[in-house]
């Protein structure tokens, strides 16, 4: 039985990879260099989300087109200074995403309004806590509970909107805790949308809080899982091949990671956990393909016992030149449906995985390989350069 077969890239290519090689690291260095710059914020930095940064994010949608801008200045007009407006999803959706970078709209100073009235109105109040990252939420406990009215008609009292009154089981035995939710961001938001675009109708689909330093500590575990991941690959290339291929699997794997970055970091679109999940996705997709390379090149440096690393190089990756070729192109074609049609963060998944599977394909050609023959032949040199001078001083 004879398989027909339809090749994209022709067997038996010559090009010279190596030989690139110092072009390909020139390159790599300033797009590399330009993408951390730019990610610094005192230059520019990056687009975080909620889940980063902390905050308020709304999505909200209209009936008809509204001006983005438009949106932004009545928010900034209630006092939210640093709101941003966003296009999610396609234009025609006339769908946004309002951030803002508060949590809740309380201050300590209506929280103790609130206490005040409380205690002038003579009920018994035992403790009081208010914390700005949870929201707009006052938890009052008391000896002797009053009635769930009788404790909204207090607080209003205080000049505080309440949207609800929570009954829960006290700390202490027989005391009573109310968590009073008060109108909040969200509230003000959307009665401030329905009186400036009352016609087109907005309607807030979704809303999520963030703390500031819950976003911190997600952002950290977020470049600490990308970092812990790296160190596993290098690891186990090490152990599967030998320690020697390592650095040029760190660098090729950092050079993917940085490049990825790139398209959040240019495009000012948001980084979030997403971008985490993109990031992690495309170091797998691009240690992958190294791994055949490094493979390939293990058989043939036991088959071609006389030739030069280098050429050993060119060799191994110009024989799975067509494998690497369609994988990274099928799996391109597979992402065509989700640009097409995707919003919001499924689109941003998908071009920066787009930009990780290219810069993947590209390092592996040019810069794990390459790079491992670079810190070998710097390893022979330093030594043969030290016996030249021993022989000189001698």
């Amino acid at each position: 039985m004879e398989f027909k077969t339809f090749d994209i890239v022709p067997h038996g290519t010559k090009f010279d990879f190596v030989g690139k090689r110092h072009i390909a690291v020139v390159l790599s260095l300033v797009v590399n260099l330009a993408v951390i710059l730019w990610s610094i914020p005192a230059i520019h930095g990056l687009n975080f989300g909620v889940d980063f940064a902390g905050g308020t994010e709304m999505e909200v949608k209209f009936a008809q087109a509204v001006d983005a801008g438009d949106i932004r200045k009545g928010v900034e007009a209630l006092g939210f200074t640093d709101a941003s407006v966003q296009t999610y999803g396609a234009t025609t959706e006339n769908t946004y995403l309002i951030r803002v970078g508060r949590v809740a709209l309380m201050t300590d100073a209506d929280v103790q309004r609130v206490v005040e009235a409380v205690k002038k109105a003579g009920l018994p109040l035992t403790s009081s806590s208010f914390n700005a990252e949870f929201g707009d939420k006052i938890d009052l406990q008391f000896a002797t509970p009053p009635t769930v009215a009788q404790l909204r008609q207090v607080v209003e009292s205080a000049g505080v909107r309440v949207r609800e009154v929570r009954e829960e089981q006290g700390i202490t035995a027989g005391s009573k805790s109310f968590a009073i939710i008060t109108q909040g961001i969200r509230d003000q938001i959307e009665r401030d949308l329905g009186a400036r675009f009352g016609e087109a109708k907005p309607e807030v689909r979704r809303v999520e809080y963030v703390g500031p330093a819950v976003g911190r500590e997600l952002r950290n575990q977020g470049f600490k899982a990308i970092i812990y991941a790296m160190a596993l690959i290098v690891v186990y290339v090490g152990l599967r091949f030998d320690f020697k291929f390592a650095p040029g699997v760190i660098i090729a794997l950092i050079h993917d990671a940085v490049v990825t970055l790139g398209y959040f970091a240019f495009s000012g679109r948001e980084f979030n956990l997403t971008s985490i999940a993109v990031i992690l996705t495309v170091v797998g997709y691009s240690v992958n393909d190294t791994v055949v390379v490094y493979d390939r090149i293990r058989e043939t440096l036991a088959k071609y016992k006389g030739k030069t690393l280098a050429e050993i190089v060119n060799i191994s990756i110009n024989d799975v030149l067509g494998r690497t070729f369609l994988t990274s192109f099928a799996t391109a074609l597979s992402l065509v449906g989700l640009l097409v049609y995707g919003v919001g963060t499924i689109f941003d998944f998908s071009m920066a995985m787009l930009f990780g599977i290219i810069s993947g394909t590209y390092s592996t050609w040019f810069i794990a390989a390459p790079m491992t023959i670079w810190l070998e032949t710097r390893a022979h040199t330093k030594p043969a350069a030290a016996a030249a001078a021993a022989r000189a001083a001698k």
